[in-house]
Formats: structure tokens, sequence, C-alpha cells
């Protein structure tokens, strides 16, 4: 469906942007990015965070959005003619809390952690709200979203009701010094780390001083099939950070479980998560050390390797390298896997496709000389929709391998 409002006829009067003859194809299919090649126009004297209308070279209106330095020029939040304001974000905050009313996470007595927001899959480029027992963390990827972080706050207010207790900005390490006054703090009410569910499991947040909004919510789904394949296992989890797989395995069942993570604040949190879930917890061990330098030393096998690194590519730059680095990680975890054991393994990388992944994964395999099976190809779940527009928007990826 093509988009064929006359620009003459917008409502909203921001000041426009016309793209070179052919370059509106993409805003057609409703992509929410305009690379700067497309524009007409040289928008380096722009401001960041200025809302603009964007029109094909002959004046139609394409959509609305803010500007951003960089490759991506301008992030579209409305193909609708809409004023950027209060009601924009309040109908936006709505409808992503509408449909996790929908998929059971608002009223769940075992899960109340889930993402409130997911950027270009919730329609809303560069915003991630996470919600965690009545407090939401939001982080805004961009000067343009942050810009409005005001009124994203007064629309949780708005939409939340009394389910909300607190707001926290986590945008510093986001924005990567786009925003010089940016630092992270309550926006609105106040709440020291929070204890959360999980699948009935109790997890402390950081979200104050943890990596990303405080917890990896997007691995629910992956840790319960996890919980699934423990009973009467050895487990092995590298890049643990605050356990949550370490959790499930250790909840289901596993004989054993060691969890690896170079920082030592994560794993103080790990052990303390292991045992608010099990008071025992005598059967895990928590490790402090690199991955690849732990590998080195490691002198027995297990029946559940986890490999779940943070993203070694963050821009198309980095993608060779990263991918060297998931062949690596992968023949070495391989290594470890005990004749018939189960290789969980995973990429978070927005710019490496699941084919690209999987074709890696394949390489470090015939590396391995090992016989190899794929049983489940894995994603994120559905609180991280993935825009069908924009495909990028599904960025985990993973696979559960039998060795033998």
């Amino acid at each position: 469906m093509v988009v064929k409002i006359d620009f003459c006829s917008h409502m909203n009067s921001y000041p426009t942007l016309k793209l070179n003859p052919g370059k509106e194809k993409s805003l057609q299919r409703y992509h929410p990015w305009v690379f700067s090649g497309a524009l007409a126009q040289d928008i380096k004297h722009t401001p960041e965070a200025t809302l603009v209308n964007v029109a094909d070279s002959k004046g139609h209106y394409l959509g609305t959005g803010y500007v951003q330095h960089g490759s991506i020029a301008v992030r579209i939040l409305s193909f609708q003619n809409d004023d950027i304001n209060q009601d924009f974000w309040n109908g936006a905050v709505q409808n992503s809390w509408n449909m996790r009313q929908r998929l059971g996470f608002t009223d769940n007595k075992s899960t109340n952690c889930f993402r409130l927001m997911h950027g270009e899959g919730d329609y809303i480029p560069g915003l991630v709200i996470d919600y965690y027992a009545g407090t939401c963390v939001i982080q805004c990827h961009t000067s343009g979203i942050y810009a409005h972080r005001e009124y994203i706050t007064q629309a949780l207010i708005n939409v939340l009701g009394g389910q909300l207790k607190a707001v926290f900005d986590k945008s510093f390490e986001t924005l990567h010094g786009a925003v010089s006054e940016a630092a992270n703090g309550f926006l609105f009410g106040k709440q020291e780390d929070k204890m959360v569910l999980e699948n009935g499991h109790q997890f402390k947040v950081d979200f104050a001083t943890g990596q990303k909004t405080g917890f990896f919510i997007d691995q629910r789904d992956n840790r319960q099939l996890v919980g699934h394949y423990a009973k009467g296992k050895s487990v092995l989890n590298t890049f643990a950070y605050t356990g949550g797989f370490s959790v499930y395995a250790l909840m289901n069942g596993a004989t054993q479980v060691d969890s690896i993570d170079v920082s030592k604040s994560a794993i103080e949190l790990l052990n303390e998560n292991m045992t608010t879930n099990d008071s025992n917890a005598t059967n895990h061990q928590g490790i402090s050390a690199d991955t690849f330098n732990y590998f080195k030393t490691l002198e027995k096998q297990y029946d559940i390797v986890i490999l779940d690194p943070p993203a070694f590519a963050k821009n198309r730059g980095a993608k060779h390298n990263a991918l060297m680095g998931y062949k690596r990680l992968n023949m070495e975890g391989l290594k470890y896997v005990a004749k018939g054991g189960l290789l969980f393994t995973f990429s978070c990388s927005q710019v490496v496709d699941s084919f690209t992944f999987n074709q890696t994964i394949l390489s470090a395999a015939i590396e391995s000389k090992r016989s190899i099976k794929i049983l489940h190809r894995l994603t994120q779940p559905a609180d991280h929709p993935v825009n069908i527009y924009h495909p990028e928007s599904e960025y985990l990826k993973g696979l559960v391998l039998m060795v033998d």
C-alpha cells in the first residue's frame, strides 16, 4: 500500500525535507529509516531532534520523524501526518500496553517484568521501555527520542495509572555522548533496585548500574527451554551476567551449574539470585573470569554449554570481526560439550542476520569435526515484536545443537 496523502494538505507545521527522485520506495513500504544519501538537501546545519516532514521529490507527504546526524538521517515516527505531541505519545504507549495485555503480561502473577516498548518493533524508532514490577526503565537511543522523554513519562503515567510506581531514565549509555546533559535518574517516583518474577523465579534487577535496563528480558523463553533440558545435567553458562540461565537450570534439577562472567559485580548479584531461589545452591559455582581465558583452563565437559555473548558488532563496519569472534567462540565452546550434550548459542548483534549467524556456526561445527544436529532455532519473545516492514528489529537469534 502506498501513502497517497498530498504534502500540500499536511496538518502539522514541521519543516519539509525532500527526497531525491526514486528514493521514496522504502518509505512507501513503511520502513522507518531515511538514509542521508536519499535526501535532496544537506541537513548538517539542522539541529538533531528537529521534527520534520519527509516528502518525495514532487512534494507528496511520506512521513513525520526526527533528524539525526549520521547515516540514518531521519527516523519516522508517523506515516499519518500526526503532530508529535502528548496525544501522540499517549497513543503510542497505549497501543504497546494493549498488546502486552493481550499477550498476558500486564496481570501475570508469575512474571512481572516484560518489554513494554521495543523501538521500531512498536513503531517508535529509538525507544526502549522495560517494565519491572511497576518501575519502567526507559532507554533513549537517539537525541530525537530523548527530547521527548517528559512526554513519554507523562504517557506512562496516563496509561498505566496506579500500576506505575516509578520511571527511571537510563539513556546515558545508549546516547553515546549525543546529548551533553544526559544523565541517568528518576523521572517519576523513586524505587531502589527491584526484585522481579520471571516464570516464578526471582531476580534482583540493578537497573541503575547494570547492563542494558538491568536484566536481559529477551531471553525469557530461551531460559525456559534450558530449564526443560537441565534435569540431571551439568551446565556451563558463559557470559552469565546475573544468572538468568543458571537459575532456570538449577531450579529445574541440574546437578551442577558453573556460571562465568568477567564482571565481579555481576557474579555477586548472580550468587545473590541463586541463593534467593535456592537457599542451599551448593551445586552452583560463580566464577569471575573472561570466557576465552576460562576455556584455556577448562579440563572437563558439560551436558549443556550456553554461549550468550554481548553484541560483537554494533555497526556494519564491525561485522566481519564479529563473525570471526562468533566462529572462534563456538569452536571453543563445542570442545566442552559432552557427547550427546547440547550447545545453546546466541547472537544479539542486529547487523548479523540469522542466515549469516547460522553459516558462521556451520563453519565452527565443521572445524570441530563432530556430528551436530539443530534441535531448535531461537529468537526473541513476543514482547520484543518484529516490525514486518523493518526486518532489522529481529536482532536476537540462536540455535540449540545436539553434539555427538
